[in-house]
Order: structure tokens, then C-alpha cells, then sequence
């Protein structure tokens, strides 16, 4: 157990507050807005600890670069092929496959992670070459 810090509750309020899945770099930017002094190395070392904990969660997408989720119950992903947008789905996820699974292979299944990709809408306004359509 880990005792309280002001930058440790800092993150997890700001990653609770936002719908986004921010970068560490991105938590440290606005983070050292509240905490000057902080280091890139605090906001890490914070982001494992919350991560251990339960309070956040880690989205790592195909190129393994690693974004935070303030929400932490069980749920799907879709990210955009274009603007890497992530974007949670409200869709209830499918905990019957880990089930299915481990019946057929023995496997010992904790979780799942489901992302789906394409297009946003934002990225489907501006067409397949990026320009904009009125």
C-alpha cells in the first residue's frame, strides 16, 4: 500500500476528468501546471502505482505506445486509422469468451482487450485524402 501524495491524486483527477486517453507526456504538460516542480519521472512512476492499484488503466494500442484511461471498469476501445483518436465504446463487453475459452484450452483467462478500428467521424468529413467536404 502506498501512502497519499498530492501528485499521485492529481493524475488520477485528471485522468478521472477527461473522456481522452492522454499520453504520459501529456499528463506530465498538464500536471506541471498544478505541480511546477514535478518531473517526468514522478508522473511515471505515479502512473505505474495507479496502474497497479486498480484506479487507472493502461490502453496500449498496435504500435505499443501506452495512453491512460481514468476509467477503469471493463469496456472496448475504437481507434482511429487516421488521427489515432481513441474513443471509448459503451458497449457491454463479452466476459463469456474468457469463459468459452479457458473451457477449451485450459488456459487460465484474467481479461480481454477488444479494439476496433477505421475511420472517426471527424477524419470521415475530411474525406479519403483528408480534405475537407462541405
Amino acid at each position: 500500500m502506498y501512502k497519499k501524495s498530492k501528485q499521485r491524486e492529481t493524475i488520477a483527477r485528471l485522468l478521472k476528468s477527461t473522456t481522452s486517453h492522454p499520453s504520459a507526456i501529456w499528463i506530465y504538460e498538464q500536471v506541471k501546471k498544478e505541480i511546477p516542480h514535478i518531473s517526468l519521472a514522478t508522473v511515471y512512476r505515479n502512473l505505474r502505482i495507479l496502474k497497479q492499484s486498480g484506479e487507472i488503466k493502461e490502453v496500449c494500442i498496435a504500435d505499443d505506445t501506452a495512453f491512460f484511461d481514468g476509467n477503469i471498469r471493463q469496456h472496448y476501445h475504437f481507434r482511429c486509422d487516421r488521427c489515432g483518436k481513441i474513443i471509448d465504446l459503451e458497449e457491454p463487453a463479452d466476459t463469456e469468451i474468457e469463459t468459452r475459452i479457458a473451457r477449451k484450452t485450459g488456459l487460465k483467462v484474467t481479461h480481454h482487450r477488444l479494439e476496433l478500428g477505421g475511420l472517426c467521424l471527424e477524419c470521415q468529413k475530411r474525406g479519403p485524402w483528408g480534405q475537407n467536404h462541405n
